[in-house]
């Protein structure tokens, strides 16, 4: 059974926590830096990207979570947590955390009046898979190594980094997990390795 720990500071988190439960883990909500201890992987919720980086930065969670990345903890950034994962934030400040080998857009895809969902085909996990969008970014361009697991009208909005997983939209806020299965077998990957 993999640890999870779900960053609590803002967003999608009981959704999050259900689903990772619902498949048979555990889940903790990471609020403080204590709270990392001993995860096998983290989830980056939806929420304000901005907002949440501040909260990083106040708790003294910036440096804690990347060593976990460069202890090779898998982090899966959906929405504003694929913001906060991101190098290059187009137009913006300096990165969050600085740990994908991409740049994003935010709000690309509109205004939280413009939301909407899709059907999604992923070639490595699945058809018919529903994607919220909500106030999403989406990925402009990747770094060599970055594997593009989805696009969507021309733009990309799931795509993995080694340990790293983005998605510009919100699989929690429906039913499916085969996006989450996925990363829970990041997750048990890394498991093997370290233990």
């Amino acid at each position: 059974m993999a640890k999870i720990g779900v960053l609590a500071l803002q967003g999608a988190v009981k959704e999050h926590i259900q689903q990772i439960e619902t498949l048979g883990h555990d889940a903790v909500a990471v609020k403080t830096c204590d709270d990392l201890r001993g995860v096998d992987g983290l989830i980056l919720p939806g929420g304000e990207s901005t907002t949440i980086g501040k909260m990083l930065e106040r708790n003294d969670m910036v440096e804690p979570i990347k060593t976990l990345a460069q202890q090779g903890v898998p982090m899966f950034g959906t929405c504003a947590g694929l913001i906060l994962l991101a190098k290059n934030i187009k137009n913006s400040n300096p990165p969050h955390l600085g740990l994908m080998e991409l740049e994003v857009e935010r709000n690309s895809f509109g205004r939280q009046i413009d939301s909407f969902e899709v059907p999604l085909s992923i070639p490595s996990i699945g058809d018919e898979i529903t994607a919220v969008f909500i106030r999403a970014p989406h990925i402009v361009s990747v770094g060599e190594h970055v594997e593009i697991l989805a696009t969507y009208e021309e733009r990309i909005v799931l795509a993995r980094d080694g340990q790293f997983l983005g998605c510009s939209f919100h699989p929690e806020l429906t039913d499916d997990v085969r996006i989450l299965e996925y990363f829970i077998g990041m997750v048990n990957e890394f498991i093997k390795v370290s233990r």
